[in-house]
């Protein structure tokens, strides 16, 4: 099938990194590939970068992308863990601008937002909404790669005309899906 637009989405991580391309026709939305590359294995950060960037590469290469979207770092307690992501992210990153691929970041609260209407949605919460949005039948049970489908999800909705990129909020789930109905799926 011909796409008019392809977003390649990227939850990065050290251990876990997940993948999910969604292509865009005609105002539908629908998922390409979406995969988890287990990173936790390899003896030393080094290869784990480089296999990431291989994997991105590939994956750019197989399925040409439009644009990247990728979720940016959040602020934690352990420093080395942020170091380490914010590597993974830089090498992901690298690797769609070796490519010419356009990038944009979008922080997790931001995802859980578009996705939920509920920044502080949790892990299964954006799954199942995401079953529904995208019509999922089996859902992964590596939240790894329910998050790379929602950051490229979300890069859409910021892209759809007539959205700004300040989002609305909103009181509660009610208000969601009243303000949203081609957002939910029924049955």
């Amino acid at each position: 099938m011909e796409f008019e637009k392809i977003i390649l989405g990227i939850d990065p991580g050290t251990n876990n990194m997940g993948i999910g391309l969604l292509g865009l026709q005609q105002g539908k939305v629908s998922i390409i590939a979406m995969d988890v590359l287990k990173i936790d294995k390899l003896p030393d950060q080094a290869l784990k970068l480089k296999k990431i960037f291989e994997t991105v590469l590939r994956n750019i290469d197989e399925f040409h992308p439009d644009e990247l979207a990728i979720e940016s770092q959040f602020f934690g307690k352990n420093v080395q863990s942020m170091l380490k992501l914010g590597r993974a992210q830089g090498v992901a990153i690298a690797a769609a601008l070796y490519r010419d691929i356009p990038i944009f970041e979008y922080s997790p609260r931001k995802i859980k937002m578009a996705i939920t209407g509920k920044g502080s949605a949790s892990k299964e919460q954006v799954s199942a909404m995401l079953q529904r949005i995208l019509n999922i039948k089996d859902i992964p049970d590596n939240f790894d790669v329910t998050d790379a489908l929602a950051v490229a999800l979300c890069h859409h909705y910021q892209k759809v005309p007539g959205k700004t990129e300040g989002s609305k909020s909103y009181t509660g789930w009610k208000a969601f899906v009243a303000d949203n109905p081609g957002r939910i799926k029924k049955g």
